[in-house]
């Protein structure tokens, strides 16, 4: 690594180059949801203190915008496997059983997701069209349905790592020290 500071005292630091090709499609959404809701949260800004006529529905809106950008999010957390997971008695196991507990785990993780899916899927159905958000006329099943494509997006990238883990032999439990690059 070069030295920060330069023969004649001055900083010199040059910023890597910024890559961007690694981001998974959800970070992408996820970025665009945000971004809906910074620009929704400044209008709310400007309209309450600027114009001191606040708009009513923006406060709905960005709580909703929230929940798309958290439940997207989530998906990234799946695809890169960082997820908060306890590793510290894999390191004390027999590899025979730490292999089948993280094979359990991979397992479970589809299962959850899975099943949160359906379940948001048969709530959605339950409510039909009779629910609808307070400030703005629309049916809150467009919220659930930000859910529902979140949980989907997770089971489907949980598979996905699931099936990196089966293939290298091994999953982040196992070996703290890899990355799902590591194949």
């Amino acid at each position: 690594m070069p030295p920060v500071m330069g023969a004649d005292g001055e900083f010199h630091a040059r910023d890597e180059a910024v890559d961007l090709s690694g981001t998974p499609f959800e970070g992408w959404v996820a970025l665009g949801f945000f971004w809906i809701l910074g620009a929704t949260v400044f209008y709310q800004f400007f309209t309450r203190y600027v114009l001191n006529d606040s708009a009513a529905w923006t406060e709905e809106i960005a709580r909703y915008l929230l929940i798309a950008t958290v439940f997207t999010g989530a998906t990234i957390g799946v695809v890169k496997n960082n997820h908060i997971h306890v590793d510290f008695f894999y390191r004390f196991m027999p590899a025979r059983l730490a292999r089948v507990m993280a094979t359990a785990v991979d397992v479970l993780r589809v299962a959850f997701f899975a099943a949160a899916a359906v379940l948001t899927v048969m709530m959605m159905i339950k409510l039909g069209n009779n629910s609808r958000m307070t400030m703005v006329d629309l049916p809150m099943n467009w919220v659930y349905g930000a859910c529902l494509l979140g949980f989907a997006a997770m089971a489907v990238r949980a598979v996905q790592v699931a099936v990196i883990h089966h293939r290298r032999g091994y999953s982040v439990l196992e070996r703290p020290e890899s990355t799902m690059e590591d194949r």
